[in-house]
Formats: C-alpha cells, sequence, structure tokens
C-alpha cells in the first residue's frame, strides 16, 4: 500500500509526512473564539422577547404610555379570515349600516332592481371597490350559498386591546365604563349590546376570545355603525382580565337572575365599574361569578323567567346612566 512506510519495500519522499499540529489546526489566526456569555432575550435579534421590547420602546418615544397600560396592540382579525356577506337584502343592510367593507362583487348580467342599484351607490360613495365577476366566480366565493348576484367582502374586525378600554375610561375624566360578555354567542346580541353601550356613555366592550360571538358583520349591522365609534376588545382571559380592571380600581358588577343585590338597590354606578353580562342561557360561568364583587339582578314579572342578555345589558346601562345624571 502506497504510503505506508511499514510495509516491506516501502519508499517515502522526505518532506511527505505533515507531521504534528497544534491546537486548531496548528493556526491560531483560524482558531475558534468564544463569543461570550448569551444575552438577554432582550437583545437576541429575531426572539420574540426582543420584538415586544422594540415596540414598547417605540410606544415610549411616541409620548408614552401610561403606566401599566399596554400601547396599541389592535390586530385585524386576530387570524381570523375575511368575510363574505351574501344576498341582496343583507349586503344593502351592511352598507347601510357603515361595515367597513373592502369589495361589492355584482355577477355580469344580474337583473338590476332598486336594491342592486341601491348597493352599487352606497358602495361607491363609500370607495368601496365594486366588481363585475362572471356568475360561475361568485358561486365559487359563495361556496354554493344563494347570493342573488350580490357578494360583500368583509375584513376581519381589527379587535382592540383589553388595556386600551382602560386608558380611555381613565382618560375619560369621568367615572368609566366597560361592558364585558360571558359567553354569549349570539352576534346581534353582541350588536345590540355595542349600541347600547355608545347610547348610554360607555367606553367599550371585553368579549372573551374563545366561545364567544365575534364582531361580524352580522354584529356590526345590529350596532347600526356604532361599532364605528365604540371599540370592542378581545380577552383571552376573561376572568384574568377582570381582575386586572379591579386592581385598576373598578368595580366588578355581573347581572344574575339570582343577584344578591337588586338594580333598584344598586350603589355602584358612580363608581368606575364594569358590568359583565352573562351568556344567553346558562348566564355567568363560576370563575368569572366568582370575580364579581356583586351580583345584580333585574327585577320582572314572576310570569317572565328571564331577559334577553342585549335587552339586559340596556336595562342595566340606562340605569347606571340615570344614576350618573343625577350625581
Amino acid at each position: 500500500m502506497a504510503g505506508n512506510s511499514k510495509r516491506r519495500g516501502a519508499m517515502r519522499k522526505e518532506g511527505t509526512k505533515k507531521g504534528m499540529v497544534v491546537g486548531s489546526g496548528g493556526q491560531r489566526r483560524r482558531g475558534l473564539q468564544g463569543k461570550g456569555p448569551t444575552p438577554p432575550a432582550e437583545m437576541r435579534p429575531g426572539h420574540p422577547a426582543a420584538r415586544k421590547a422594540a415596540r414598547a420602546a417605540k410606544a415610549g418615544g411616541k409620548g408614552g404610555a401610561r403606566p401599566g397600560v399596554a400601547g396599541n396592540r389592535r390586530k385585524p382579525g386576530d387570524g381570523e379570515t375575511p368575510e363574505t356577506v351574501l344576498g341582496r337584502n343583507p349586503v344593502v343592510e351592511c352598507l347601510r349600516a357603515g361595515v367597513p367593507a373592502t369589495a361589492l362583487h355584482v355577477a355580469i348580467g344580474t337583473t338590476t332592481d332598486e336594491r342592486v342599484a341601491e348597493a352599487v351607490h352606497l358602495a361607491a360613495d363609500a370607495g368601496i371597490s365594486i366588481l363585475e365577476v362572471p356568475r360561475n366566480d361568485l358561486d365559487r366565493i359563495a361556496g354554493g350559498a344563494l347570493h342573488q348576484g350580490l357578494a360583500l367582502q368583509v375584513p376581519p374586525y381589527a379587535y382592540a386591546h383589553p388595556d386600551e378600554l382602560l386608558e380611555a375610561a381613565v382618560d375619560s375624566g369621568g367615572p368609566g365604563l366597560i361592558v364585558a360578555l360571558d359567553g354569549v354567542t349570539d352576534p346581534r346580541n353582541l350588536g345590540a349590546i355595542v349600541r347600547s353601550v355608545g347610547a348610554f356613555g360607555g367606553h367599550g366592550v371585553v368579549i372573551p376570545q374563545r366561545r364567544a360571538a365575534g364582531m361580524t358583520a352580522v354584529a356590526w349591522r345590529t350596532s347600526a355603525g356604532t361599532a364605528a365609534r365604540v371599540p370592542v376588545a378581545r380577552a383571552t382571559n376573561l376572568t384574568r382580565t377582570l381582575r386586572e380592571y379591579a386592581t385598576a380600581g373598578f368595580m366588578i358588577a355581573g347581572m344574575d337572575a339570582e343577584g344578591s343585590v337588586s338594580l333598584d338597590d344598586f350603589e355602584l354606578a358612580n363608581d368606575p365599574l364594569v358590568l359583565v353580562i352573562g351568556s344567553e342561557g346558562k348566564g355567568l360561568s363560576r370563575l368569572v361569578k366568582q370575580t364579581c364583587d356583586v351580583t345584580v339582578s333585574v327585577p320582572i314579572a314572576n310570569a317572565v323567567e328571564s331577559l334577553n342578555a342585549s335587552v339586559a345589558a340596556g336595562v342595566v346601562l340606562a340605569e347606571v346612566a340615570r344614576q350618573r345624571r343625577r350625581r
């Protein structure tokens, strides 16, 4: 075998053996050098903690944020997909209510009536793109559902952060008023509650991220455009959010058919207040109920078992507004 000096008869030329080397390849300039200790997460480029610190620094550079209150964390839809409203009447109602749509799809060859004409007119006035598409394309967009030649594309709602409602309430100069919904699953109830909050001087609505109605086109339409002025925030954990509000000085009052206090004797209206409305069927969940400082019942006739969630919210908000006007 060539190069094996121990083999019988083998020969090696002088200077062909590499010899021993020292350290990293025997060449100091190529030696490995340590980079020092691992930097904190806030200083690592691309790390979530670094991005969070950069956002906080940016918010501080624009006038700073209130201690304990996060900056603007509004995110469009939180991962939801755009919504498509189908049918002539629903489309016209959404456009009348000012739903922030992005495109109106009109099938080519659609018979024009007053609803189609009004939809096109409203969309044009609002600066919404009007697209004439083949009926087959509109069938695909509708997923086989009945569309009557009209479809309205609505982007995901941009939810506020719960801390933004707290900041708005504190900056208002008066006692804050926030409504939290515990498992309200009907978007029409959500829209009606948003409308009542706007009518009676509330500063926003908080909903859970899961197992609750979101701000769909139906909810927006039911709010009659009030959703453009009243922020709706999503809480990852409603119980924790309520505790944070309580720490900030808010009283937590839950609406319950068997509440410890009647609305006639409710004396917290002039304090910073969070009203918690339970679901349509089960009412307040156990953990949320335990978080409340007081539970309040609305006196009703014995023949009626309970009130709709949006109706109950409107009644209580009206009473709170009445007491505050008399202050």
